[in-house]
């Protein structure tokens, strides 16, 4: 139990310095704005993964044996980035690089490996179908890594997303995780209103195994999530309630958030929620 304590602890604390990182992040992107509200959402789900979950060597990025992340919701970018920096592949340097010429870190990532950055976004849809790819070419060569597919809600609209979901049961790729961002929110407005679907319905309908928790900021709650023994066969997908914009009150379920401009007033107002 100590164990698990301390674990939970240590995503706690990784979870606040990406909130907080992402918010300066935020700020460096002046009058382009950024989307932060999606990124607050997911801070407990990426901290979960890197720092709990995920078997990977921060000294070495480019290890064979690694588990993937692929963040397909990718205007989420400013979390990645903040989790990246947060379990010490990247430092604080090259983190506030962030949406400045020259360099590499982007408002939508593109592949670096030496980064610790696996995939190409900002066309929605996509993550899946590579993850899916990933998943069975580690089977093929026999290389027992996972990988992990973060996908919005929003995001779920999307076609390509049933054709991969159909494809990953019928090559048992019990080695594939989805995790879907059920923020309830997405640029047109509330999920339900653009497209009412039951996810879990969905997902199970194409034969994945169907964990729904109650709060996807809640910690231990995913961990017990990612680490339950697997069906042998089966994908999992992890259907997580969360907040857009959690941790900032005014952000909260604030659609003005999904790409908003954080001022310096805004970003010391956010500072103060944020460290209280």
């Amino acid at each position: 139990m100590k164990d698990t304590m301390e674990l939970i602890k240590n995503c706690e604390g990784i979870a606040m310095r990406m909130r907080k990182n992402s918010l300066k992040m935020a700020l460096l992107t002046g009058n382009n704005g950024a989307h932060l509200g999606s990124c607050l959402s997911i801070v407990e789900i990426i901290a979960t993964l890197y720092g709990g979950v995920m078997n990977y060597k921060p000294n070495d990025p480019v290890w064979k044996g690694r588990d993937r992340f692929i963040l397909s919701k990718g205007h989420g970018s400013i979390a990645l980035y903040s989790a990246l920096e947060a379990s010490g592949i990247i430092n604080e340097e090259k983190l506030f690089t962030f949406a400045q010429n020259g360099g590499d870190l982007l408002c939508t990532s593109h592949i670096i490996p030496e980064l610790g950055l696996e995939y190409s976004n900002g066309t929605l849809g996509f993550g899946l179908s590579y993850g899916a790819g990933l998943a069975l070419a580690a089977y093929k060569t026999n290389n027992p890594f996972n990988v992990y597919v973060l996908l919005g809600d929003g995001e779920c609209n999307e076609g390509s997303i049933w054709e991969a979901a159909m494809s990953a049961p019928h090559f048992k790729l019990s080695n594939l995780i989805a995790i879907v961002d059920l923020n309830s929110m997405q640029s047109d407005g509330k999920a339900s209103d653009v497209l009412e679907i039951n996810l879990e319905n969905m997902w199970k309908g194409f034969g994945w195994e169907v964990i729904k928790i109650e709060d996807g900021h809640n910690i231990s709650q995913l961990l017990n999530s990612f680490t339950k023994p697997r069906i042998e066969g089966k994908p999992r997908v992890i259907i997580a309630p969360t907040i857009k914009g959690k941790g900032i009150s005014f952000m909260e379920n604030n659609s003005e958030w999904h790409y908003g401009v954080v001022t310096k007033e805004v970003f010391e107002k956010a500072m103060i929620e944020l460290s209280c």
